[in-house]
């Protein structure tokens, strides 16, 4: 044989070798713990909700599922439990469509919990690409098909959070680690489930929701106008909502679903009225067929949170027009806990009748600015 080809020999059996050893400490170490064989100490876990909820499905004990967009990712699920009687895992995503709430549902569906709570929006249901051609969600590790699982075990990034996972365990090295964290070289830093995407419980709320970031959002709007519009497109959501909502919901009467729109502040939709009234109009007509429509399904209660005035009224709530802080968090879930402002299946619109009367009479002049 000659010398050329002996070379070529080695270096497949060194290439071999080399990738059945980081697929094999991969596997060992598992930072997403998607097949548990092994407790190497604590665990940690990212902040990147479509990847770690691949993990949280299959490694997290729970009989309810919380989810949503950004809206609903602060929330703890020791809160949720408490307040509700349940034990929740958290999947919401930031800036998820409903194509990837489905999409991540339908797997934690498969672990029978009795109960989901979804945040639900109009704009989830704009058009969006399928979870194949979705380059931030890692559909694959959900299937735990042979791409999924070889493209985990044999992905270098896996391997160097495998590592840092093991070196946390030398004090010295947690600290470097945590610095490595801060610079996001690392994914994998935090060590509590309850604590993932939450705001720290030192952290002064005034400083991130107040009135002026609020009508900083809102002036932005009106200056913009095209971006509030953008993708509002009432028969694609009208598909999108059937297809990702109605469809999950129909296939699984067993579970029961509360689902509640969120307390947008007031502005959100002053902003559509002042800026776009073709945009709310948009919005109102798809908030007329998603409350019938929901309100046909006996496994459904749905609330209607955006007409909850001592809320959405009061901007020091918010970081912009829409997002509001953790202390509403609490609030959400007392009121899906006292059933307040659920949807009556008789008039399924009235909620939607007395936000449009709230927006109309809203006067921009007395904000106190």
């Amino acid at each position: 044989m000659s010398l050329p080809a002996k070379n070529v020999i080695l270096f497949l059996f060194v290439s071999l070798t080399t990738a059945i050893l980081v697929a094999l400490f991969n596997y060992v170490v598992d930072p997403l713990r998607l097949f548990g064989r092994f407790e190497l100490g604590r665990h940690w876990y990212s902040a990147d909700s479509r990847m770690q909820d691949a993990g949280l499905i299959r490694s997290q004990d729970f009989d309810a599922i919380f989810m949503g967009t950004s809206l609903a990712v602060h929330f703890r699920q020791s809160d949720i439990d408490r307040q509700l009687g349940v034990r929740s895992l958290k999947l919401a995503m930031t800036g998820s469509t409903s194509v990837e709430q489905s999409f991540v549902l339908n797997f934690a569906l498969r672990h029978h919990p009795k109960l989901v709570i979804w945040e639900m929006d109009e704009w989830i249901f704009r058009d969006a690409p399928d979870v194949d051609s979705d380059t931030y969600l890692p559909a694959d590790l959900y299937r735990m098909n042979v791409r999924g699982i070889a493209g985990y075990l044999l992905n270098l990034d896996t391997a160097r959070e495998s590592m840092w996972i093991l070196l946390r365990g030398f004090k010295p090295l947690e600290i470097i680690a945590h610095g490595l964290a801060a610079a996001q070289y690392l994914k994998f830093y935090e060590e509590n489930v309850n604590e993932i995407n939450t705001l720290p419980t030192y952290t002064d709320l005034s400083t991130h929701y107040n009135s002026a970031k609020a009508l900083v959002s809102f002036a932005h709007y009106l200056k913009f106008p095209q971006e509030i519009g953008a993708g509002y497109d009432y028969e694609a959501m009208v598909r999108n909502f059937e297809r990702d909502a109605a469809d999950l919901i129909a296939k699984n009467p067993g579970v029961r679903f509360d689902i509640y729109f969120p307390p947008y502040s007031i502005l959100q939709f002053v902003a559509m009225r002042d800026a776009s009234p073709a945009t709310l109009k948009i919005v109102y007509d798809f908030s007329v067929y998603a409350n019938r429509r929901l309100a046909q399904f006996p496994n459904v209660r749905l609330y209607d949170f955006r007409e909850a005035k001592e809320v959405t009224h009061d901007l020091n709530n918010y970081s912009d027009v829409v997002h509001h802080s953790p202390a509403i968090d609490l609030k959400v879930l007392s009121w899906l806990a006292e059933e307040k402002y659920v949807v009556d299946r008789e008039a399924p619109v009235a909620s939607l009748e007395r936000l449009k009367a709230q927006v109309e009479v809203f006067q921009t002049s007395n904000i106190e600015r």
